[in-house]
């Protein structure tokens, strides 16, 4: 007899958290969500490579699309207004992977609006870190965790399952892998939606990396299909979409559209927006991104342009608008000169984008959230800026286009290959995120980091401060020294091997003749990282049936 699905053996340690989330109902919802879809999220994906073919083999650069010009013409349409625990957003806490159980505590503890609950770019999607993170979100939404509020009185849960490129390499559906945005979203909607929409407080996600309003019509017909197997009304589920790419940029109206009654509007981000473009179109010269440490920041004509018509495109459809995360976090000590510069530095970038329109951002430093809902009192009058229409604003293909000029520094090149190696690091030993002077680094740093690297040796750029030439040999070498720093602050001989695996896979990555897409799906698909993982699996297996026929 066929064998239908299989889910790996329990990590050690978490057997009684897998029986809670792996039932005989939860396993059949899951097999019949993933088996329904499975086809279709291939086709996304196979439609994003058909894309990037065509761009590669044209020349030709993104427009907003003819064939949905009606869709942007007809002023009629708007999203379905969202409920009144969304009507809010000022500030929610970012990349808050939800297996870091004490953080999440304290999350829930905050005055925050949200919380991003992250199994995406603050998250390493290890099988311990996902069962932990959506078992601590089950404990959160049943009331189970200590000192928490009601999750009525809480901060609203936002949760952002994986990307598209994501898979789940411990279950098995018909012989295929199960996507990692359908195992999260899945095990999430099947244990908490009811419960969250009962209290009026979800269920809500973050949907990232989406590139087309393709990707936005398959997740309308998930949510969809998953209300209707729940029995929940239509609508019930509401989506933020992170506007994560420079394609989607061009097809924002079409994407609400597509969502229009599952919207909890748009996000934009800076650093995989700009990562976009090298993934895109970094082989072209026209093209080169300029060292960011120097050169590359919200002000920026293609960023601005790219914020203000979100923000634009949102309240004209009556959508909220958010903008990213503030990475930089505050020295504890507050009569401390640097407090208040890092705080006035994260007040003035805050400030451009409430000026832009937006209805909220994140921060991830929990210190942060006080100050800066005082700025959307200060500066800002109600719940949210719905009513500016931006009308002011009109942005060409160009706009959106427009590389920054500026150079490459070695500082900025050393910077670079610092956050990438560490970032390695840290997915090496289960984490999504670390930091690094002063401030919290994700996967989004990361990819941009590594981008720019691979981009500036594709296009032997020569440094401003040496007229050196960016080269295999020169990153080499910048990696070698950085790891010799580096080293100093490790504690043990093997932590200091982890650094160097991380290093060497680091230059694997800035090396390769063609762009690896995610920097994410690459380690997730990277032998190293994976048999850092499986230690114990294979005695467990010989513990647990792999996973009751359904």
């Amino acid at each position: 007899s066929l064998v239908l699905m299989e889910v790996s053996p329990p990590p050690s340690g978490l057997e009684a958290e897998y029986e809670t989330l792996f039932t005989a109902d939860s396993l059949l919802f899951l097999y019949e969500l993933i088996s329904t879809f499975d086809e279709e999220v291939d086709k996304v994906l196979w439609l994003r490579v058909s894309r990037k073919s065509h761009l590669d083999l044209s020349g030709d650069l993104p427009g907003f699309q003819g064939h949905t010009t009606h869709i942007r013409r007809d002023p009629a349409w708007r999203v379905l207004p969202v409920p009144p625990r969304l009507q809010r957003r000022h500030v929610d806490i970012g990349d808050l992977a939800p297996c870091n159980t004490q953080r999440f505590i304290k999350a829930l503890q905050s005055p925050a609006q949200g919380i991003q609950v992250d199994f995406d770019d603050g998250n390493c999607p290890t099988f311990s870190n996902q069962i932990t993170g959506i078992y601590n979100v089950l404990k959160a939404v049943r009331h189970q965790l200590p000192n928490v509020p009601h999750i009525s009185q809480a901060p609203v849960l936002m949760l952002r399952p994986r990307a598209w490129n994501m898979v789940e390499h411990n279950m098995m559906v018909e012989g295929k892998e199960a996507p990692g945005p359908l195992f999260d979203f899945g095990l999430l909607m099947f244990h908490c939606g009811k419960t969250l929409f009962e209290n009026k407080s979800g269920p809500f996600f973050y949907l990232s990396k989406v590139e087309s309003f393709m990707e936005a019509r398959l997740w309308n017909k998930i949510f969809v299909w998953t209300q209707q197997k729940l029995g929940l009304p239509l609508g019930s589920i509401k989506a933020t979409v992170l506007i994560e790419n420079v394609l989607a940029a061009f097809e924002m109206e079409e994407i609400l559209y597509e969502l229009k009654d599952h919207s909890a509007g748009l996000n934009c981000g800076i650093w995989d927006y700009s990562a976009s473009f090298v993934n895109k179109f970094g082989h072209r010269q026209a093209f080169l991104l300029p060292d960011r440490s120097k050169y590359v920041n919200m002000e920026k004509r293609f960023l601005r342009s790219y914020m203000e018509l979100l923000v634009q495109t949102c309240h004209r459809r009556g959508a909220l608008a958010t903008g990213g995360m503030a990475a930089l976090l505050l020295p504890q000590d507050q009569l401390h000169e640097s407090y208040r510069r890092v705080l006035a530095t994260v007040t003035r970038l805050k400030l451009l984008e409430i000026r832009a329109g937006v209805d909220g951002f994140m921060v991830y430093d929990l210190s942060l959230i006080e100050p800066m809902q005082k700025l959307f009192h200060l500066h800002t009058d109600g719940d949210n800026q719905l009513h500016q229409l931006r009308d002011d604003v009109t942005v060409t293909p160009d706009d959106l286009l427009s590389m920054p000029s500026g150079g490459v520094t070695l500082y900025g090149l050393k910077y670079n290959i610092t956050v990438g190696v560490l970032f390695i690091n840290a997915w090496l030993s289960g984490k999504g995120l670390f930091f690094y002077r002063g401030q919290v680094e994700d996967s989004a740093t990361a990819e941009i980091s590594r981008s720019q690297v691979w981009q500036w040796i594709r296009h032997q750029i020569q440094l401003e401060d040496d007229s050196r030439v960016v080269s295999r040999r020169l990153v080499t070498e910048l990696t070698e020294e950085v790891i010799k720093e580096l080293s100093t602050l490790c504690p043990s001989v093997r932590a200091k091997q982890s650094l160097h695996t991380a290093a060497d896979m680091f230059l694997e990555l800035v090396l390769k003749r063609d762009f690896p897409e995610f920097l994410t799906t690459y380690l997730n698909q990277d032998h190293t990282f994976l048999s850092s993982q499986t230690t114990g699996q294979v005695e467990a297996l010989n513990r647990y049936k792999l996973c009751p026929k359904l």
